[in-house]
């Protein structure tokens, strides 16, 4: 299971936006040939009307990839190792050589999960015999030397896998990436660590799926398409219940609003103020902030 979930988070390759994030061809060309910037970023907004982006700068502008000439959906960013723009990136793992984000991150945790077991059951084998070797009590051979190097090895790898297993299934509970723990994620509200946190159930399941039986395989079973995230909902108004708070990507059911593109469209509002659903209905959205 180690190899495996190694193995995966390494060839796994980080998943790119797809082309509706890109400009259309009369944008583009409008974009490539202003040179002021509050002109483009004019070009970007009337695009970015029809995605599913909420997320701003620090600034408050669209978030566009010059290299990649495709509009960062909510959470992705540009690696400049890989090259490539990534969705719900996590951080680039030169222990891996591979970026860590939406396509790879639950083999990432389950290769930090494993490593750690692998580790554990080698201390626990090797315990005794490294209690003997300070007691004299071994064999007088070379390979007592293996021995001792053996469980240090495996005690310190223990100690720092443990430890990134438990920062990382900590980011998991609160639905935050690495990058999003050091700078919030911007709305149009303005900075929230905790913009994209759902509950802890629901947080595990984004990242690990809705299917148990899943949870400590190394298969895919993440829930969404990484391009798109619902943001926290607080109060919504009964009759919207089930088409807002339904899992992404699964279907509404008859006669309730369109929520096709993961239900995002939603708008990340505060102050109990009134958010438009596409087909004209409303929901009440509140923010809940923390300390």
């Amino acid at each position: 299971m180690f190899i495996w979930s190694y193995w995966k988070t390494i060839w796994f390759r980080p998943a790119s936006p797809s082309k509706m994030f890109g400009l259309p061809r009369a944008e583009k060309e409008l974009f490539e040939r202003e040179e002021r910037a509050e002109v483009q970023q004019e070009v970007l907004k009337k695009v970015v009307r029809n995605l599913p982006v909420y997320t701003r700068t620090a600034g408050g502008a669209v978030r566009y990839c010059d290299p990649c000439q495709v509009i960062k959906p909510d959470r992705c960013h540009h690696c400049s190792t890989c090259e490539i723009c990534v969705l719900k990136m996590d951080h680039h793992c030169p222990w891996v050589n591979n970026c860590v984000g939406f396509s790879n991150y639950k083999f990432f945790i389950l290769f930090l999960g494993y490593a750690s077991l692998y580790c554990a059951v080698l201390c626990a084998t090797v315990v005794q015999y490294f209690i003997k070797f300070w007691t004299n009590e071994l064999a007088d051979t070379p390979a007592k030397f293996h021995i001792l190097f053996l469980f240090f090895v495996a005690a310190l790898f223990f100690i720092s896998i443990l430890s990134l297993l438990g920062y990382h299934l900590w980011l998991v509970g609160k639905n935050r990436t690495t990058i999003e723990a050091f700078r919030a994620p911007v709305f149009s509200n303005g900075p929230d660590k905790n913009g994209f946190s759902l509950g802890f159930s629901r947080n595990m399941a984004e990242v690990f799926g809705d299917q148990a039986k899943y949870w400590f395989v190394p298969v895919f079973s993440s829930l969404g398409d990484g391009q798109s995230f619902l943001t926290r909902l607080i109060h919504v108004d009964p009759e919207q219940t089930n088409s807002v708070l339904q899992q992404n990507g699964k279907s509404t059911a008859e006669g309730e609003t369109d929520t096709s593109v993961l239900s995002n469209s939603i708008q990340h509002t505060v102050d109990n103020s009134k958010g438009k659903i596409d087909g004209g209905q409303t929901v009440s959205v509140t923010m809940e902030s923390e300390p």
